[in-house]
């Protein structure tokens, strides 16, 4: 492939290409009206001339034309096929000097189908050689020969110029083509990972919500079985109290289900304010709520995270400090901030101890999404205490629940 065909677009040298074939046409059709119309040589010789720029015609059309169509023409086809146009192109140019104007169609050939070398080469055969054999053959005066000496030069020294000029936009234009190239396939890259990078954000997203919702009910009523099953013959009214929250329980999963399917809010914020969500929570889970402050509605997203850092932390009490522990809830409303606490009394622990688990990162992952912090303050022997502060938009600071 040569660096023309490579810096051009595939479908804007289709469609153009019929405009060299105009050009070549014309400078043919001009090239065989100046050989009949010259006053000299002979009616004979200028036939001989013009029958010999007649296989151009076809030459062009069977051979160059589709070479110069096509991406994979290669340099040693094309340089038979100039060789061949050439050869056509030299005799008439010998016999007749108005012929020489057919080297306008064929100096643009050679730079778009040779290396610079090659095009520079054949480009002073097109224009020198037809001057020296004329003047062989012709043995012109002097003033003649000067003149079409100095056209010869002239003319190759333009066909160098601007054929040079033609490669260097060549070869801009071919880096230019492999730049886009490049940044296409940046783009389409670019495109893959944000998709994948989404599809890994979603996973993670559902993974947070099924822990904190439906992981966590399942747990409980594991927990509420056990219990029921070593109340049925001691304790049954508490194991019928288990019973009905384990009715409960199943229940709220049931609507949470459904709720992350639809992708809605949670069940428990559904049509309630984030104090009463807390409430039922703590009910669920015999703990004590607490809310200071002004109480006012917040967007759903500090909600949520400040409905599922409850649940995760209570999941962790009950988990972690047993249910004979005292759990407490807290949310407090500031003017740029609302703080979400759970205390417990259990056993604690030493908080740089604890490596892995899924529930605390997923935690920490969730309040950073809206921009907030989560920190857990514990000691052996001392409880345990969450805390999640997140921040208030400033739309509704003021704006009372």
């Amino acid at each position: 492939m040569t660096r023309w065909s490579a810096a051009r677009g595939a479908d804007v040298w289709d469609r153009t290409f019929g405009l060299w074939d105009a050009y070549f046409a014309v400078a043919w059709a001009a090239t065989l009206a100046f050989v009949l119309a010259a006053a000299h040589p002979g009616w004979t010789v200028r036939a001989v001339a013009a029958a010999l720029l007649v296989p151009l015609v076809p030459w062009y059309a069977a051979v160059g034309r589709p070479l110069l169509l096509t991406d994979e023409q290669g340099e040693r086809r094309m340089l038979r096929y100039l060789s061949g146009a050439i050869a056509l192109f030299l005799p008439s140019a010998v016999l007749v000097g108005e012929t020489r104007l057919m080297a306008f169609a064929l100096v643009p050939q050679c730079f778009m189908a040779l290396r610079m070398r090659a095009a520079l080469a054949a480009v002073t055969v097109i224009n020198l050689v037809p001057v020296v054999g004329w003047a062989l053959v012709w043995r012109p005066e002097a003033t003649d020969l000067f003149a079409n000496a100095l056209f010869s030069v002239v003319t190759l020294v333009f066909s160098v110029v601007v054929g040079s000029w033609i490669i260097r936009i060549i070869q801009q234009s071919g880096e230019r083509a492999e730049l886009i190239a490049e940044l296409d396939a940046s783009r389409h890259e670019i495109s893959r990972l944000s998709a994948a990078h989404g599809a890994l954000a979603e996973r993670e997203r559902m993974a947070r919500e099924i822990h904190d919702t439906l992981a966590q009910g399942f747990t409980s009523l594991l927990m509420l079985v056990q219990a029921v099953e070593a109340e049925l013959e001691d304790d049954l009214p508490q194991a019928r109290r288990h019973l009905a929250l384990m009715d409960e329980t199943a229940r709220q999963n049931l609507a949470e289900a459904r709720a992350l399917v639809a992708g809605g809010t949670p069940a428990d914020l559904d049509g309630a304010s984030l104090p009463d969500a807390l409430g039922r929570l703590a009910a669920r889970h015999a703990a004590t709520l607490k809310v200071t402050g002004p109480v006012r509605a917040l967007p759903a997203a500090p909600e949520v995270v400040a409905l599922r850092s409850c649940q995760e932390a209570l999941a962790n009490a009950r988990k972690h400090a047993g249910s004979s522990a005292a759990v407490g809830i807290r949310l407090s409303y500031a003017d740029e901030t609302v703080t979400v606490s759970v205390r417990d009394d259990g056993c604690g622990f030493d908080p740089v101890t604890v490596s892995g688990g899924y529930g605390l990162a997923g935690l920490r992952a969730r309040v950073a999404e809206v921009g907030g912090t989560a920190s857990v303050c514990s000691t052996p022997g001392d409880g345990t205490t969450v805390t999640v502060r997140l921040p208030v938009p400033a739309a509704v600071r003021s704006e009372p629940a």
